[in-house]
């Protein structure tokens, strides 16, 4: 049988209700005692020091407990039912060793707490045979009066166990014996607690079995509930002193570290990765100072996030340094100091520009221009990323206003999607409400999301885009061509447009294959109703190759780079000029 901490996470309080027995155990027969040497003298001294060695143990183990093993927890016990035995051998009184039998009864409640039942019960009895026979052989206590004092010492000791039986299930999960959300949740708050009080380190882990809901939709749920099981149990072959190994729901597990800082506990996470039945990915984090449980769970969620859209099957460590810059980064959406830059989409075919990409752009007071990858990142880590989105949208849609009454034509206008946003509760509605305040239209907006977004956030991501795109609002996928793209992924995406990466366009002009590749795919679009729109373009020989082959549109450095929206007012509506068979830059010249 596993630790208790690992299977139900209640060692701590199972540690804190021994050392307040111990101490009051042991205050109570320091004072009986000590009442013996004031009247006897020296005879009642031996029992003074084993009462006060039972007291000072409370404090002991509210010190170091939670490093005891259970092994260590059953020695200690049978160690507290031998010493009162001498205890009671040695007390110089009738009156003395009848109390330190009573004290006894602590043995069998704390047997209840720790122990199986099976050794719970030998260890009542033990302590019963330790007590009865110098209270027979010594003290001539009555035969009857013993036998009063062994069934006090087991009923107590069944009750409590019935009641420690139960107060344990109330917090397992009922499929793998693990701790469940709520019991987890508050053992994080404990350890969280004993991190501040004590300053050491505390990390936890969050672990997702990779494509889960492809298990149990091919095999069935009862697959899906055995690979849980077993994970499960895997998990608690693996002994790390502390750990508390939980299942938040479905198949995400948590796993709680206390004493291990955020290289230790990603090394451990990679175990239990590696022992697992099945692929999994895992997010670890460190809780820094100050922290709240919500917030380190925040960043711990964030990386097993970036594990899987990193690709699945590994254990990404959350960098504590983002949190200063996630605090930055508020203060500037405070100020409202974001800003947007907006890159043109070209018709290749009328060289026009048909819609704009809106980026966001962060100028931090003191480091400059901080990468979009960094400073979303810490959004998310921050719990910022709905704030940052919705400020990216506002600015967005007020900048297409401004291109909009500029060019006297529709634009379309498109901005990207944080996977983390995008599976945030209600997102959908934001958007439609966002978009129905800035009076921008939903059917001249294209949201862009990566598939390795989609992939990574699940069933929740399909059901946003869905509810999106029935609210008018037309989707993208981004950056296809590499990573996770999939043929197969083009039949489930609910998608209006593909945006073709620009790793896979840079080598175009080299690659009679992945011409012929790319002349495929536009032709499967056209019969899907998808429009393609291939990305970073750079030259013009790309731009010319592209539009022989077919590919309605176009983005990159070779038409325009992201510039503030006054710059792009400024421009006509038609590309002109150029010098590459008619296709050239957005110049402003007419």
């Amino acid at each position: 049988m596993a630790p208790p901490s690992m299977l139900t996470g209640t060692s701590d309080v199972l540690v804190r209700t021994t050392a307040v027995l111990f101490t009051v155990g042991g205050v109570a027969a320091a004072l009986l005692a000590a009442d013996v040497v004031l009247v006897d003298g020296p005879r009642g001294a031996p029992l003074l020091v084993l009462a006060l060695v039972a007291a000072l143990t409370g404090p002991a183990l509210l010190l170091v407990g939670h490093r005891i093993r259970p092994r260590g927890i059953a020695l200690t016990v049978l160690a507290a039912a031998a010493v009162l035995g001498v205890g009671t051998t040695l007390a110089p009184t009738l009156t003395l060793a009848l109390a330190s039998a009573s004290v006894s009864t602590l043995v069998g409640i704390e047997s209840a707490l720790f122990l199986r039942r099976r050794d719970a019960w030998l260890v009542v009895a033990l302590a019963g045979v330790c007590q009865v026979v110098p209270l027979l052989a010594v003290h001539d206590v009555p035969p009857l009066v013993c036998a009063a004092y062994a069934v006090l010492w087991g009923g107590v000791a069944g009750v409590v166990g019935v009641l420690a039986r139960h107060a344990a299930t109330s917090g397992v999960d009922a499929l793998t014996g693990l701790t469940d959300r709520r019991g987890w949740d508050a053992a994080l708050g404990h350890a969280i607690d004993r991190r501040e009080r004590r300053g050491q380190p505390l990390s936890l882990a969050l672990i997702d079995i990779d494509h889960f809901k492809r298990i149990n939709d091919a095999q069935g749920h009862a697959a899906g509930d055995e690979l849980l099981r077993a994970t499960a149990a895997a998990w608690c072959g693996i002994d790390v002193p502390g750990m508390v190994l939980g299942r938040r729901g479905g198949d995400e597990f948590a796993v709680l570290l206390p004493g291990s800082t955020g290289p230790e506990a990603l090394a451990i996470a990679e175990r239990l990765c590696a022992s697992a039945p099945t692929p999994a990915s895992c997010g670890v984090a460190e809780h820094v100072e100050g922290e709240t449980g919500a917030e380190v769970l925040r960043r711990t969620d964030t990386a097993l996030y970036a594990a899987k859209a990193a690709g699945r099957g590994r254990t990404v460590l959350s960098e504590r340094r983002r949190l200063s810059l996630a605090d930055d980064l508020a203060r500037s959406l405070a100020a409202g100091d974001l800003r947007v830059a907006l890159q043109p989409i070209v018709e290749l075919s009328s060289r026009r520009v048909v819609g704009v990409e809106a980026l966001a752009r962060w100028d931090h007071p003191r480091r400059g221009p901080v990468p979009p990858t960094e400073f979303v990142t810490a959004a998310e880590d921050g719990g910022l990323i709905d704030e940052l989105g919705a400020q990216v949208l506002a600015l967005a849609c007020a900048d297409a206003h401004t291109l909009q009454t500029a060019w006297a034509r529709p634009v379309q206008m498109g901005i990207n999607v944080s996977g983390r946003e995008l599976v945030g509760q209600g997102y959908a509605a934001r958007v439609l409400g966002a978009l129905e305040s800035a009076r921008w239209p939903a059917t001249q907006f294209v949201l862009e999301v990566t598939e390795s977004v989609v992939e990574a956030s699940g069933p929740a991501a399909l059901r946003a885009l869905r509810a999106l795109r029935d609210g008018g609002v037309r989707i993208a996928i981004d950056d296809f061509g590499t990573g996770f793209s999939s043929l197969s992924r083009l039949d489930e995406l609910p998608a209006d447009f593909l945006k073709l990466d620009r790793q896979f366009v840079s080598s175009l002009t080299t690659s009679a294959r992945r011409s012929v590749m790319v002349r495929a795919l536009l032709g499967m679009c056209v019969e899907l109703d998808m429009l393609v729109i291939a990305e970073g373009v750079e030259t013009p020989e790309q731009a010319r190759l592209l539009e022989e082959l077919g590919c309605p549109a176009a983005q990159g450095y070779w038409f325009a780079r992201p510039q503030p929206v006054a710059e792009l007012a400024a421009l006509p509506w038609c590309v002109v000029g150029g010098a590459a068979g008619g296709v050239g830059r957005v110049t402003p010249g007419g």
